[in-house]
């Protein structure tokens, strides 16, 4: 399949996505207010094996609502999932879910069987894994923060939501030579409609989490080498493992190794998916 961009109307919106690379298609849905751009330097280490394709979340960037500012549940995300995934293959696909997209990878695992082969999870940001005490704290947690910004604005908010995910802001282990990835105007607004929207949806989430094993994709749980091991998306992450009778698998990085690491995370996505037979 040769490079193309293309755009898919769903109930509410027009997504936009992109297509690169030959082989099995592997969908990546990005974390936070990442759009379809936002792994390039990880989707150009992969395209020469895999059909990589990345879009825009509904609300962010070039993807249009009917609605303006309209919010969406993780259901209605992972249904445009689905539909993307539909109008590309008719063959079940991989996909890599980083943070917000694990979970609406799960999401779409559990209602459209058969659909995803693989996902590999990494940090899901689902209070819902955790046990019911633990679950209410994160989900005050992360309204006290959606909270914050709406008060003080993104620069405050930023490290905040960094101290919440476990992000090492000052981290000076990353690959060389990464794309930049400035916080212009676009990543401004993809972050209010993150903040705004998407934490409602985490907080008011509904994945049905018993369902998960019974599921027919191949689930693999991982996360960062280097994140903080009490905050609540590697807490998710393991209590998938658990849930699931599997091994956490480290990945190079923190929370955003994707994006740091983009050619040692390639390498481990590519050994995940070549084990799955």
């Amino acid at each position: 399949m040769p490079d193309t961009t293309g755009t898919l109307t769903v109930p509410g919106a027009v997504l936009h996505y992109q297509v690169r690379g030959t082989g099995p298609l592997l969908l990546i849905s990005q974390s936070g207010e990442g759009d379809a751009d936002r792994t390039i330097d990880l989707v150009a280490q992969l395209a020469d094996c895999y059909t990589v394709v990345t879009y825009d979340r509904r609300g962010l960037s070039r993807s249009r609502l009917d609605t303006p500012g309209q919010g969406a549940t993780l259901t209605e995300h992972a249904d445009d999932v689905h539909r993307l995934l539909a109008s590309l293959t008719d063959d079940s696909a991989l996909m890599l879910g980083c943070s917000l997209g694990a979970v609406i990878g799960m999401h779409a695992a559990v209602r459209h069987p058969g659909q995803i082969r693989t996902l590999i999870a990494h940090e899901p940001v689902a209070p819902r894994l955790l046990p019911d005490g633990e679950r209410a704290c994160h989900e005050r947690e992360l309204a006290a923060l959606q909270d914050f910004y709406l008060r003080e604005g993104l620069a405050a908010a930023l490290p905040e939501i960094a101290r919440t995910l476990g992000i090492d802001l000052t981290a000076k282990d990353v690959e060389p030579d990464l794309t930049p990835q400035p916080i212009n105007a676009t990543r401004t607004a993809n972050f209010d409609y993150f903040f705004r929207h998407d934490f409602t949806a985490v907080i008011h989430d509904t994945l049905d989490i018993a369902a998960l094993k019974d599921v027919g994709t191949r689930i693999v749980p991982a996360a960062g080498r280097i994140t903080a091991r009490n905050v609540f998306d590697y807490r998710a992450a393991t209590a998938l493992a658990v849930l699931l009778g599997r091994e956490v698998q480290e990945f190079p990085g923190g929370h955003n190794g994707n994006t740091t690491h983009p050619r040692a995370y390639a390498t481990r996505i590519r050994e995940i998916l070549n084990a799955e037979h």
